[in-house]
């Protein structure tokens, strides 16, 4: 089921890798539209259940018309991504066998100018909150309250932008005369930072920077890691989790965390002594798309698909 608020990317081969069948349990912990949750939910009948989180209220709604027709199937539950312990406490659920993460940001997100996640609107608050109902700082927030220092780390380690110093000293210099507010002035400020000769020929040069911020906004990073765990911990045996990313940053956490809980990491402790294996590879190497996913749908072309069963 492709949905015009966001296509899902690589839904074949989730639904496939996943294997949901009828009576299982299955988590989607980035629901977006429900595009994922309606190809899952499809073969869960009967006596499965499908349970969508969502931090977004919008994505949630949204999601809520589209699996309507799955009936009580579908339980969905507002909340952020690294709090599922909490959201299968709350509807009474222990084990589960199958979670999938979607992660970063859904194209209705990017396509909705007012969100401030995306350049189409100069005029745009830069907000990028994905949950904007429990307040929080915004980027407009962080650009104006950090110091140069700290700014050039957000900028760099949550983005590898290469010339992050020197945008972070611009976006200092240009608001002690005026404070950030608008998409607009970040975008000004970016491109006058990034010398001409330097910016990428093939994307915006903001955009590096503007993934930063909302990685940032939204803690995305940091939280992932204990949310992957968490999830992996109410999988019962042969449980599956699947996890879509699309920078090197979340690969890279996604990657080194399987790798480690399957056994294959480096050595623990000073004899550097392997902890037991919980989970199997599924996925060797990432799962791509193909090219006419990516013609289909260009947003899809840095994804990387990586699945693990539980022992």
């Amino acid at each position: 089921m492709d949905l015009p608020y966001h296509i899902p990317v690589l839904r074949d081969a989730v639904v496939e890798l996943m294997e949901p069948g009828p009576g299982k349990i299955f988590v989607d912990g980035t629901l977006g539209a429900g595009g994922h949750a309606a190809a899952v939910a499809a073969h869960l009948a009967p006596g499965g259940r499908l349970i969508g989180i969502d931090q977004d209220p919008a994505a949630l709604a949204e999601a809520g018309r589209n699996l309507a027709p799955f009936g009580e199937i579908v339980t969905l539950v507002h909340s952020r991504f690294d709090a599922i312990a909490q959201a299968l406490d709350g509807v009474g659920i222990d084990k589960i066998d199958g979670a999938l993460f979607d992660l970063g940001v859904s194209s209705h997100q990017l396509d909705t100018p007012s969100r401030g996640f995306s350049f189409k609107d100069p005029g745009a608050e830069l907000d990028m909150r994905m949950n904007t109902t429990h307040g929080g700082d915004t980027a407009a927030d962080l650009l104006n309250t950090l110091d140069e220092r700290a700014l050039t780390t957000l900028i760099r380690d949550n983005s590898d932008e290469k010339w992050a110093s020197r945008i972070a000293r611009f976006v200092v210099e240009r608001r002690a005369a005026e404070p950030y507010r608008t998409v607009g002035q970040l975008v000004e400020t970016v491109h006058a930072a990034i010398p001409a000769a330097a910016r990428p020929p093939d994307t915006h040069a903001a955009t590096r920077t503007f993934q930063a911020l909302r990685i940032a906004v939204n803690d995305e990073l940091s939280i992932l890691g204990h949310a992957l765990e968490s999830t992996i911990d109410r999988l019962g045996k042969d449980g599956v989790i699947a996890v879509l990313s699309y920078h090197s940053l979340e690969d890279r956490i996604v990657k080194q965390l399987f790798t480690r809980l399957s056994g294959r990491g480096a050595g623990e402790g000073p004899y550097g002594v392997r902890p037991p294996a919980i989970v199997e590879l599924v996925t060797k190497k990432p799962v791509t798309p193909d090219a006419g996913e990516i013609s289909a749908n260009p947003r899809a072309r840095s994804a990387k698909l990586r699945v693990a069963r539980r022992l």
